[in-house]
This record gives C-alpha cells, sequence and structure tokens, in this order.
C-alpha cells in the first residue's frame, strides 16, 4: 500500500503540472519565449553585397560589417516593427550642435547644425579636418537619434559633422514659399559650396537618410565630379518613388506610415502659413491625408512640375545611379514597407565600378535594429562608422578601385 500510495501521489503530481503546461496562457507564453529563444539563438544572414570586384575587395578589408551576419532583434521581427520600434526605444546620445544660418539666393534660409569636434586628437588642425554632411529625412533634423548616432560615431573618430536641415524643419523661420523637394538640389549645392569656402582643405563626404538619400543620389547624379564630395553613404532610400508611394498607400501602411507623416508635413505648413498663403492655398494643402494627396497639392506645384507622377519620377534615383561617379555605399532592406525590394537597382549595381548595395534581409526602414535590447547603435550605424572611417583613412585606396569613365 505505502508503494502505490507513492506512486499515486507522484502520479497526481505529474498530471497537475501537465495541466499547468498546457493552459492556453502558459502554452502561448511557452511557445512565445521558445519562438524568442529561437531567435535569439539564430546566426542570422550575411547581408547581400552586390558591387565591383575592386570595390568588394575594400569594402571586405575595411568594413568588416559587410561580412557579418545580421542578426536582428529576437521580439522585433518584421520591417514594419523595425520601423516602429526604433522610433520608439532608440538612445539618443549626447551631442552638442552649433547653429548656423545661411541666406539662399531666393531669400530664404538654411539651418546647418554644426559639431566642431574642436577636441579631435587625431585631427587638431580644423582647417583639414575630415568633414561628414548628414542629410536627414522626410520632416527630420539634426535632433532624430539615427542623426544623433551617426554624429557620435563621426565625432568618435576625429571628424567634424554638419546636419543640413531642410528648409521649414530645423526650427528657422520660412522667409519664401519654398521648402523642399527631392528632385532639387539647389539647397544643397549651396550647402556644399559653402563649406568648401570654410574649409576648402578638409575632405568631404555626405551620408544620406530616406529622403535624404534620395536628394543626396540626385545631387551626385547631377554634379558628377564636381560634387565636392569624396563618397557618399546612403541608408534606406525609396529608388522608386512611384512604387514606394504605393506601397505606403496598402492599407495597413497608410495606418502606421503614411498618416503620420502626412500630418508631419501639414504641420510645418501651418507653422510657416503667414509666409505660404499669399501663393497657395494652405487649407486645401491641411486637408491631405497622405504623403501623395500633399506632395500633389503642394511640394509638385511649387516645384514647377505638370502632374505628381512627373515629380516622382523625377525623383527617383532608380534612373539617375549610373549618371554617379564617386564611390556610394547603399544600405537597403528588404523587408522595407517604404522601398520594395523590386526596385533596388541590383543590376545597375553590378554594371557600375563605383556603387556598392548592401541589402539585409530584415531591418525595415532606417531600423537594423539587433540585440535583446536594441537602444544602442545597431548595425546601420557600426556600417556608417566603419565606412566613414574608410573613406577618410583609405580615401586613395576607395578611388583607385571605383574609377569611373562618366
Amino acid at each position: 500500500m505505502p508503494i502505490a500510495t507513492t506512486l499515486l501521489t507522484h502520479a497526481e503530481t505529474w498530471l497537475r503540472r501537465l495541466d499547468y503546461l498546457f493552459k492556453p496562457g502558459t502554452v502561448v507564453l511557452g511557445a512565445a519565449a521558445a519562438f524568442l529563444c529561437y531567435r535569439w539563438r539564430n546566426k542570422g544572414e550575411t547581408p547581400i553585397l552586390v558591387c565591383s570586384d575592386g570595390f568588394r575587395e575594400f569594402l571586405e578589408r575595411c568594413c568588416p560589417a559587410v561580412k557579418e551576419r545580421y542578426r536582428p532583434t529576437p521580439w522585433c521581427w518584421g520591417g514594419r516593427l523595425q520601423t516602429l520600434v526604433r522610433v520608439v526605444i532608440k538612445s539618443s546620445p549626447q551631442v552638442t550642435y552649433r547653429n548656423e544660418l545661411i541666406k539662399t539666393l531666393d531669400g530664404g534660409q538654411i539651418s546647418l547644425d554644426w559639431v566642431d569636434n574642436s577636441g579631435s586628437v587625431h585631427y587638431p588642425n580644423s582647417t583639414t579636418r575630415p568633414t561628414v554632411l548628414i542629410l536627414p529625412g522626410l520632416t527630420g533634423n539634426s535632433s532624430q537619434t539615427y542623426v544623433l548616432h551617426a554624429a557620435s560615431q563621426a565625432t568618435r573618430h576625429g571628424y567634424r559633422v554638419v546636419v543640413f536641415n531642410n528648409r521649414g524643419f530645423g526650427g528657422e523661420e520660412l522667409l519664401t514659399p519654398v521648402t523642399f523637394c527631392a528632385a532639387n538640389t539647389s539647397d544643397l549645392e549651396h550647402v556644399v559650396s559653402h563649406i568648401k569656402q570654410q574649409f576648402p582643405q578638409a575632405p568631404l563626404m555626405a551620408a544620406g537618410v530616406s529622403l535624404g538619400g534620395i536628394l543626396l543620389l540626385n545631387y551626385l547624379a547631377r554634379m558628377g565630379r564636381k560634387s565636392g564630395l569624396l563618397a557618399a553613404f546612403t541608408v534606406s532610400v525609396s529608388w522608386n518613388t512611384v512604387e514606394s508611394c504605393a506601397s505606403l498607400e496598402k492599407p495597413l501602411n497608410k495606418i502606421l506610415f503614411n498618416h503620420h507623416l502626412a500630418s508631419n508635413l501639414c504641420q510645418t505648413i501651418t507653422r510657416h502659413r503667414k509666409v505660404l498663403e499669399p501663393v497657395i492655398n494652405v487649407d486645401y494643402i491641411l486637408k491631405s491625408r497622405t504623403i501623395r494627396e500633399f506632395d500633389e497639392r503642394y511640394t509638385s506645384v511649387m516645384f514647377g512640375y505638370k502632374t505628381c507622377k512627373d515629380y516622382y519620377h523625377d525623383a527617383s534615383p532608380f534612373y539617375k545611379l549610373p549618371s554617379t561617379t564617386i564611390p556610394v555605399l547603399c544600405l537597403n532592406a528588404a523587408d522595407d514597407p517604404f522601398s520594395p525590394e523590386h526596385t533596388i537597382p541590383v543590376e545597375s549595381a553590378r554594371r557600375l565600378p563605383n556603387v556598392a548595395l548592401v541589402i539585409t534581409a530584415h531591418g525595415g526602414h532606417v531600423g537594423f535594429l539587433e540585440g535583446f535590447f536594441p537602444q544602442g547603435e545597431s548595425y546601420m550605424d557600426r556600417l556608417f562608422g566603419q565606412f566613414v572611417w574608410a573613406v577618410f583613412e583609405h580615401g586613395k585606396d576607395l578611388a583607385e578601385m571605383c574609377i569611373t569613365k562618366n
């Protein structure tokens, strides 16, 4: 009897344990934990690197991140979630700016935020200190977390940083009815010229994020060898803005991203209403609920396009990439909800000696989060830091490997 009683007691104990394990809530939590452990243990995937043999050799030697497996944050799967989480969770490194307002030929003004890095150990002479020009994305400015992390990476190497805030988005007053569009590079030309005048002996490169990357690539295509830049780096560029707009108008993307961005654009119009009202119907613009509606009612009109589609075609760097001449490294994620994978110019990059594409399977739009607690630097930040260092410290090698005939 004692043995039977003992066996019965053990059986009841195990039955209770099994009953607990198979309760709906416990099963869900257990499955979630198992999934996260699987994702965490997963070694990830090595990004696809599309470029010439010479550019590849340089990148693999000087930018080890291109050979690393990118392992996204395990609980943050999918491009949409990466895009959303980055905005709310990413840390903001301490960066102190010196603001400068420069006048434009049409009577407007542009706000530049400088990190002079006067304490640079590697480059104590300010006249020759390498400079990184950063172009934020749509409605972005120097306070964005991705800009702060980029500035932190560059200054850590001893370089100077200047952030080009698009008109009306850097906290300055809008003096003319013109803000910006992705196809018009006149303000960027003015900014580059201003920097070169200030520091003619200092090497200069540029980095553009999202719309900032579109603007930068269009500038490079327009200026060719007269760009004044050693190299360029872009993140999450929408290569074909027609296709990008269509992607953002899908029901879920419209709810998660499109309405919010359109609202931010309209807020800027409201802020500068006084200078805009004499030349355009502000109330009509403020009824825009999508980026396309905003561009139809404001951007394409102010910059002289017959239709919004004409503007989008002119803004798309997909068609202009062959006109670039300096080395360009472009980072995109295949699951970016803003930039469909099929629009990434893989075939063009294969033929061009000066263009390299790094394509990760995951990462979303300006996300690229990694680690279980992805508050610090991301894959995007590390690749940026490595490439900036490579450009300034091994620029001659890079130029020789990426010679173009344009």
